[in-house]
């Protein structure tokens, strides 16, 4: 297991570059950002190759519920897989989308289902995995389609790729169903990134109700060696929070 630091929330407002030196200085040797596209490539490839950082974790925008709009996913996430080959990503985020009223839950599933499989194809001879998240919908993000690990590990197993898994949040995932370590445990060969926060109030992973530690010593136990993300919003100093962090759980 490894740590990234995730430079869009922990460190707030810091321009993004100075946010990757930040977290090299602190002891940080990989970064994660929500940016797909629309931003300065060649500034990030600079400052990732300068820091020696790796980039464990990038975003993307990708609707995948509803067919007709499914085409203009796959036109983004063609534009976001060369930007992720240019910044030697190891993994690309894809979420859902809202859940569609009206709209058999079955089929935005399928649908889902078949976005990520054109997008694996896309992956194949590459080492980049895209992550499929489900997030929270009782705090977070009302109304978004994939919410329970079962259906988002049952998604994954149909796709039957090895270049698309699921972005385990720890922090959504307490909140919309608990039983953590079992459900990491049972389907750790799907998952290719984890994203951590405390909770309530997605801070620090060492405040709040869940216990990293224990998880932790599980996710090594099964072998998981990948990334995991610190994605918080800092309650104190976010500097003595990420220093705490790398002694805690590094």
């Amino acid at each position: 297991m490894k740590l990234s630091l995730c430079v869009n929330s922990v460190t707030g407002s810091l321009e993004r570059t100075e946010a990757m030196k930040l977290g090299k200085s602190l002891g940080y040797t990989a970064i994660e950002f929500w940016e797909g596209k629309d931003f300065d490539v060649d500034a990030y490839k600079t400052t990732l190759r300068e820091e020696n950082l790796t980039l464990a974790c990038m975003g993307m925008y990708s609707p995948l519920v509803d067919p007709l709009t499914r085409p203009e996913a796959l036109t983004n996430f063609k534009i976001c897989l060369e930007n992720a080959k240019k910044l030697d990503a190891k993994a690309m985020i894809a979420t859902t989308g809202q859940a569609l009223e009206g709209v058999p839950r079955q089929k935005q599933h399928d649908s889902i289902v078949e976005g990520l499989k054109e997008a694996a194809n896309l992956l194949e001879g590459t080492e980049i995995t895209m992550v499929l998240e489900p997030l929270n919908i009782l705090v977070n993000h009302k109304g978004y389609y994939l919410y329970k690990s079962n259906e988002a590990f049952e998604i994954i197993r149909e796709v039957g790729s090895p270049n698309v898994k699921i972005l385990f949040d720890i922090y959504h995932q307490q909140i919309s169903e608990g039983n953590l370590i079992a459900n990491i445990c049972d389907n750790i060969d799907l998952i290719g990134h984890f994203h951590i926060a405390g909770n309530p109030g997605r801070c620090e992973p060492y405040l709040g109700e869940i216990n990293y530690a224990e998880i932790f010593s599980a996710i090594d136990a099964v072998g998981y060696e990948g990334y995991v993300g610190l994605e918080y919003w800092p309650k104190g100093d976010a500097e003595e929070s990420l220093k705490k962090c790398i002694e805690l759980y590094s």
